[in-house]
């Protein structure tokens, strides 16, 4: 039996995330990363919205508290059999698989928010969230509005990205169609075409660094399968921010592995949610459920024998 474990993407942060981690000693580490990258004020100042929903502090953010979470849990608990990050996610699961260290998930989380920033200067672009209507109406009304589907997450949830535009003539074509859409508080089209200089950009820098054999499977956006060598790891990683995040095969491949449980490791609990709605019969949880490391241990132990 066996333990899988999910990052989340931008999007799950709030200003109570994880507050508990800041009690923890074996977190210290980690947040003093984010303290040198985003102020020693960073947990405060995530009250303003639009600071706490830029891409460099979310991407920031997510990358260095799921990172001090799982070392505040790692030495109690079953090893994972597999990890999966989403979308940025990919930076803290791929420390934890022990691709990189903790401070160059970090070091590249501010390089991969920059590198998305400057792809879209000048350009109102987003995602938004979808849900009710399966891919071939989907794939339509992406043809008519010319956004494209950046994350697939299952059979009836999409996130399209594309010109903010664009976006809303989507929006209205798809609710009329009987679509929930929800617009993201993401102000780049991740996972689109309109990002590919940042995917390039990106790769780049990963060229020059060497990658560790990640000691457990680690399963990438890119191609919805686990992913050993340190060269597909490094093209997994860039090529991802330009192209659909292709969850749902994620997911589908980890449920094939049988595992006992799974754990979302970082603020919100969309991606745990989304597994027990589709996999009921193996229990997830978020850590941002519990108040403490040592009630996610306690769950972990009782689930994972």
């Amino acid at each position: 039996m066996s333990l899988a474990l999910l990052f989340p993407g931008q999007g799950t942060q709030h200003p109570a995330m994880l507050s508990w981690l800041d009690q923890e000693p074996a977190a210290r580490d980690a947040l003093s990363l984010l303290d040198a990258a985003l102020g020693r004020d960073w947990r405060n100042r995530l009250q303003d919205q639009a600071w706490s929903s830029s891409n460099t502090v979310a991407q920031s953010v997510l990358t260095g508290l799921g990172i001090a979470a799982w070392s505040c849990l790692a030495p109690y608990v079953a090893s994972p059999v597999v990890c999966a990050g989403y979308s940025v996610g990919e930076l803290p699961a791929f420390c934890a698989a022990g691709v990189f260290d903790a401070a160059t998930a970090m070091q590249l989380a501010q390089v991969r928010a920059a590198a998305m920033e400057r792809s879209v200067a000048g350009q109102d672009t987003g995602l938004t969230a979808v849900q009710g209507v399966g891919q071939p109406i989907i794939e339509a009304a992406c043809a008519r509005h010319a956004v494209a589907v950046a994350i697939r997450q299952s059979a009836d949830r999409f996130v399209l990205g594309g010109l903010a535009e664009a976006i809303l003539r989507a929006e209205i074509d798809l609710a009329s169609r009987g679509a929930r859409c929800t617009r993201l508080a993401v102000r780049v089209a991740s996972h689109t075409t309109l990002v590919a200089a940042a995917a390039r950009d990106f790769g780049q820098q990963l060229e020059a660094m060497t990658f560790q054999t990640p000691h457990t499977a680690l399963v990438c956006n890119l191609t919805g399968t686990a992913v050993r060598a340190a060269a597909e790891l490094k093209r997994a990683l860039a090529e991802q921010i330009a192209n659909t995040v292709r969850w749902d095969e994620c997911m589908e491949w980890i449920a094939e592995r049988r595992v006992a449980c799974v754990l979302e490791v970082g603020p919100g609990s969309s991606l745990s949610k989304l597994w027990n709605e589709i996999h009921p019969e193996v229990p997830a949880r978020s850590i941002d459920e519990f108040r403490s490391a040592e009630a996610v241990i306690r769950w972990l132990r009782a689930s994972v024998v």
